[in-house]
C-alpha cells in the first residue's frame, strides 16, 4: 500500500548568535524571537532565547562573541510567511541601566545547508533634541514595546532610526517534504561561509 502524501514540510533550524560588531559599547546581551506567517506553527525547539553578558574581545577585531545556541523546528503547509528571527542587543548606560543598542531582522534561508548571515542593526531615534537629553537623562531610550515589530512593515515608515552595530548568525537548515508538495528550495548556498568569493573578471 502506498504511502499517503504529506500534508505538510518541516523547517529544521539550528546554529547560533555567533557575535557582533558594537565599537561604542561593550558588555552586551542578546535577545531573540522568531515571528512568522499564520499557517506556521513550531513543533520544538526554542521560539526565543537571552545569551549571556560578553565582553569585547582584545584582539583588533574588538568582537563581542556570544555563541549563543538556535534550535527550532517549525511546521506549515505553504511557504507564505517563512519565519524571520529578530534580535535584540541590550547593554548598560552610564548610569548602568539597561537600555537598547540594536534591533535587526533576517529570514531564516530558504535553501537546506550551512549559511551566515552579518544583519546591520539599528536604534530608533528621539523626534527632537529635547526628547533625546531627557530621555538621557532619565534612563530610558527610544525603543519598541514589542520587538516583533522590527519584522513587519506597518508603522514603519513614521519611525526614525540610526543605524548602530552588526550581528552575525550562523544557520543550519534542514527541510523535509517540501519537494514532495511541489516547493524547489534550490541549490544549498554557502556564500559567506567558505570564505571571500574569487573576484569575477578581470581586474580594472
Amino acid at each position: 500500500m502506498a504511502a499517503a502524501s504529506p500534508s505538510v514540510f518541516l523547517l529544521m533550524v539550528n546554529g547560533q548568535v555567533e557575535s557582533a560588531q558594537f565599537p561604542e559599547y561593550d558588555d552586551l546581551y542578546c535577545k531573540y524571537c522568531f515571528v512568522y506567517g499564520q499557517d506556521w506553527a513550531p513543533t520544538a525547539g526554542l521560539e526565543e532565547g537571552i545569551s549571556q553578558i560578553a565582553s569585547k574581545s582584545q584582539d583588533v577585531r574588538q568582537a563581542l562573541v556570544w555563541n549563543f545556541p538556535i534550535d527550532v523546528t517549525f511546521k506549515s503547509t505553504n511557504p507564505y510567511g517563512w519565519p524571520q528571527i529578530v534580535l535584540s542587543v541590550y547593554g548598560p548606560d552610564v548610569f548602568g541601566n539597561d537600555v537598547v543598542r540594536g534591533y535587526g531582522a533576517v529570514h531564516v534561508p530558504f535553501s537546506p545547508g550551512r549559511h551566515k548571515r552579518t544583519i546591520p542593526m539599528f536604534v530608533p531615534e528621539s523626534t527632537s533634541t529635547l526628547q533625546k537629553f531627557t530621555s538621557w537623562f532619565m534612563g530610558r531610550r527610544p525603543e519598541y514595546t514589542d520587538p516583533k515589530v522590527v519584522a513587519q512593515g506597518e508603522g514603519r515608515e513614521v519611525t526614525r532610526v540610526r543605524s548602530q552595530g552588526f550581528v552575525t548568525l550562523l544557520f543550519n537548515v534542514v527541510t523535509k517534504d517540501m519537494k514532495k508538495l511541489g516547493y524547489d528550495t534550490g541549490p544549498v548556498d554557502t556564500q559567506g561561509v567558505l570564505g571571500p568569493c574569487l573576484p569575477q573578471g578581470n581586474p580594472q
